[in-house]
């Protein structure tokens, strides 16, 4: 599996965080506008457009799955990153140590009786769905209430949209997103039994 939708959304954060002059007008009209198509959507196109390889570009005034993977990214970061002047993105990959898998940071945050219950009422539903429309849109919440609750946390962006477009794959991708997205969230309560300083 290549990491192509994830590495040109890393590029597209770059491009819009501009090295900490971030593109305000551009992250503004992501935030106001839920989908692509969206008429405010269109000060983004110009700069989803020039990254994305043509073979993933819409031929038919459709989105395709990595446009729409890419766009929800994109608008999460933008939710995120709103009155912040550091930015909201890291590699979880090892190049930013700060930074996160999304449910791994929702996972430490479920740690946390005050919010557990009302984390776990919006992500259940979330992985138990196959409607990708409802997936982005039950994410946004979730991003709002990472913001709220954890100002300082870095997310993998990029490697989200990647997810995202796994997810609106095959069955068997789709299933295989969910799984991971439910061991990162469920497995971060175990916080005792992963101390792995006991074991050695």
């Amino acid at each position: 599996m290549t990491y192509e939708i994830e590495k040109t959304t890393s590029w597209i954060i770059s491009d819009l965080y501009r090295g900490g002059n971030p593109n305000k007008a551009v992250l503004s009209s992501l935030r106001n506008a839920a989908t692509m198509e969206s008429q405010r959507a269109q000060a983004v196109w110009p700069i989803m457009m020039a990254w994305l390889d043509a073979r993933y570009l819409s031929r038919n005034g459709t989105p395709t799955s990595a446009e729409t993977a890419v766009y929800a990214a994109l608008r999460f970061y933008a939710i995120h990153q709103q009155g912040k002047e550091q930015s909201v993105y890291g590699s979880a990959g090892g190049e930013d140590p700060e930074g996160q898998q999304l449910f791994e940071a929702l996972g430490k945050m479920r740690r946390n009786e005050d919010t557990r219950v009302a984390l776990d009422r919006r992500v259940q539903p979330l992985l138990a769905t196959t409607n990708a429309a409802s997936v982005i849109n039950g994410l946004s919440h979730l991003v709002s209430i990472l913001k709220a609750n954890n100002s300082t946390q870095k997310i993998d962006y990029a490697h989200l949209a990647q997810d995202l477009y796994g997810l609106q794959g095959s069955y068997e991708r789709a299933n295989r997103v969910r799984l991971i997205w439910g061991q990162q969230y469920f497995r971060e309560n175990q916080a005792g039994s992963k101390n792995e300083g006991e074991k050695k």
